[in-house]
């Protein structure tokens, strides 16, 4: 089945959870299989879709902490995004627009960078991530609504040299999507619909991942994968 048809053969535009948004977004990538990829998953909801390509792909999973920088009094709504190794992108219109002061907004910074790395310690254990030097390297997260947790989260990995990336999720808003092409090499979403409003609103179940699934995801693969090149 090619990467094309998978998007025409879908039964559905509504996925029923992350695990089977997860399955159908594998299909699409599985021209990847024989590259030896690493999969980096976007915690929380990103991790659940990505074990699963992770698992098709036979491929090693991880994750890459990226943190929302939410407005004053809307938490939801995206002034820009951090990720590990002091990537930043702030999305300097939006704030403009809202007036936040910039004492405000350092203010959300450094709150949210102190959640990233205590994110970073749960999920890893104090292990670096894995190399990404000269390797394809496949984001995934569970939705693109703004497109700043995807922004940041590339700013990290080309940080590292891959030789292709990837941006990969079910579904995301078009314009979000098109103004993401200079950040990657690929980007491969199923589902791009004219009217986004939320990407909950693309699942029937959209329950928030709990940091133990993480977890436990992370281990499971990584126990899987090792089993796998041992064989």
């Amino acid at each position: 089945q090619s990467p094309e048809s998978a998007d025409i053969e879908m039964t559905s535009s509504h996925f029923k959870d992350r695990y089977d948004a997860g399955k159908r977004l594998a299909i699409a990538l599985s021209r990847f299989r024989d590259t030896d990829p690493i999969v980096l998953g976007l915690p929380r909801g990103g991790v659940p879709v990505a074990s699963e390509v992770a698992r098709f792909l036979n491929a090693r999973l991880d994750v890459l902490v990226v943190r929302k920088l939410g407005a004053p009094f809307q938490k939801e709504l995206a002034l820009g995004a951090i990720g590990e190794q002091d990537a930043l992108f702030i999305d300097a219109v939006l704030v403009s627009s809202l007036g936040v002061p910039p004492e405000e907004l350092q203010r959300i910074i450094v709150d949210e960078r102190a959640e990233l790395d205590r994110r970073i310690l749960l999920y890893r254990s104090g292990r670096p991530m894995c190399p990404l030097v000269g390797r394809t390297v496949i984001v995934i997260d569970d939705g693109i609504a703004t497109g700043s947790s995807a922004r940041a989260a590339l700013q990290v990995v080309r940080s590292h040299h891959p030789q292709h990336t990837v941006l990969a999720a079910p579904v995301g808003a078009p314009d979000s999507v098109g103004a993401l092409h200079s950040e990657a090499d690929e980007i491969v979403v199923l589902e791009q619909p004219r009217v986004f409003g939320a990407v909950g609103a693309w699942y029937d179940d959209f329950d928030q991942t709990s940091h133990d699934e993480v977890t436990r995801l992370l281990s499971r693969s990584s126990t899987e994968f090792f089993e796998e090149v041992q064989h």
